[in-house]
């Protein structure tokens, strides 16, 4: 059994995807991260950076005491690498994969993401701060769309690379009208069954959560992205 620690967005659904598509037996823990139930020291031994993501393995591949691993693309590969499926072993294979797994991480989701934040989330709207991120988000689809031009997958067949970007794509990337090859993609995605809790079942974001502007409460900023949040590491 894999306990899966998060609530319903974009990083913690590459993983109920991943899960799906394994068959492995898991459930969710869900946390109200508005009202700072991460914020306890059970979860901190889980995820020193009180982030989700996070899951519990107690049934590790090497045997003993349950694994936790914190971080989305981490927990992909942790999983992929435990079941032998959708990360390559040979070397050339392994490396595509990883590349693009780490192209999300480190650039689609951040991106998106704090895109996302200043356009929702952000008591002003800061042109500059709006444009900066919606300008490299764009520049980010248009590698996409260069590599899906020539590739039915990101890196070659389908892996955990692909898992990776398609949530932030439904979620974040808006209209794909002008990025067809992204948008052949993700409907080759949406049509395989690992999809479909996500899409429409009890792993779907709920639609109060894609709204174009979100009001927090100040409890709920302190908790999201204030100082509940800044100062949870010190708590430890």
């Amino acid at each position: 059994m894999i306990e899966l620690h998060g609530n319903i967005t974009p990083n913690p659904q590459k993983v109920v995807i991943l899960l799906e598509e394994l068959g492995v037996p898991y459930r969710i823990v869900g946390y109200d991260l508005l009202a700072g139930a991460h914020f306890t020291p059970e979860f901190a031994r889980i995820n020193p950076n009180f982030k989700v993501p996070a899951i519990v393995d107690h049934a590790p591949a090497v045997g003993g005491e349950p694994i936790a691993v914190f971080e989305s693309c981490a927990i992909l590969q942790y999983l992929a690498d435990k079941e032998g499926r959708f990360l390559p072993s040979d070397p050339r294979g392994r490396s595509a994969v990883t590349q693009w797994l780490f192209w999300q991480a480190a650039g689609l989701g951040p991106m998106l993401g704090q895109a996302g934040h200043f356009l929702r989330y952000a008591p002003e709207q800061i042109e500059y701060a709006i444009k900066r991120y919606t300008n490299e988000g764009t520049r980010l689809l248009r590698v996409m769309e260069a590599r899906l031009q020539d590739n039915e997958f990101l890196a070659g067949d389908y892996s955990i690379a692909d898992i990776a970007c398609w949530p932030w794509i439904t979620a974040g990337a808006g209209d794909l009208s002008d990025f067809p090859a992204i948008a052949r993609w993700k409907e080759t995605l949406d049509e395989r069954p690992a999809y479909a809790r996500v899409l429409h079942g009890d792993a779907a974001i709920p639609p109060e959560m894609l709204k174009k502007r979100m009001r927090l409460t100040p409890e709920q900023w302190s908790n999201a992205f204030g100082e509940r949040l800044l100062e949870a590491p010190c708590q430890q």
